[in-house]
């Protein structure tokens, strides 16, 4: 379980594919906390497991066929950088909102526009999420915590903070960009409970 809050940006040193057309990232973290071989880290919103470690500076984790095929990492590229969070400890606070890690689709970014300090984005959203998305409500995109600020038919605001910009991978993205789109939990359980009733 992760927070969405970004303690460190990633680059992509070395991708590789594998047999099962699975594919292995080497993503170069030299501030990153102590991480060990087996656990789980959001990369850009999608959690993923250890599966090696170099020096303590770089590690690598494997993205199965299906993850490939629901996020943005077939995207991925050398020299991507990639938003990063450890998961979250039993003590720690929780800044932003309960992110699972587990990407429901891709969001657009159609515009991108500089308001005062703070950055005003618009995405679009496939239709199937609609019943989830509400104004005011929180999303993970790419990993990110971030409050629907305004809602129209397919697509949603948010407005990204100074601090949020400098420090996450939105300060590299361009319009039509793609970013892993994460539904909040609260929201699809409440969703659910009220469709068994």
């Amino acid at each position: 379980m992760f927070k969405g809050i970004i303690y460190n940006i990633g680059i992509i040193t070395n991708i590789f594919t594998r047999d099962n057309l699975d594919k292995r990232f080497c993503i170069e973290a030299p501030n990153l906390r102590s991480i060990e071989v087996g656990d789980s880290i959001a990369c850009s919103g999608v959690c993923l497991t250890v599966v090696d470690i170099i020096d303590n500076k770089s590690f690598f984790v494997d993205v199965s066929e299906a993850t490939l095929g629901i996020t943005n990492i077939n995207s991925w590229h050398i020299g991507k950088r990639v938003n990063l969070e450890q998961a979250m400890r039993l003590n720690d606070r929780i800044d932003g909102h309960l992110v699972q890690g587990h990407v429901d689709d891709v969001a657009t970014i159609l515009s991108i526009e500089k308001k005062l300090d703070s950055h005003v984005v618009i995405f679009n959203y496939p239709e199937r999420l609609s019943e989830f998305i509400i104004e005011k409500g929180s999303v993970a995109l790419d990993g990110v915590s971030l409050t629907i600020n305004s809602l129209k038919e397919h697509e949603f605001s948010v407005n990204i903070i100074p601090h949020t910009w400098n420090n996450t991978t939105f300060k590299y993205n361009n319009i039509n960009n793609k970013v892993n789109l994460e539904i909040d939990l609260v929201a699809k359980y409440i969703n659910k409970y009220l469709k068994s009733r």
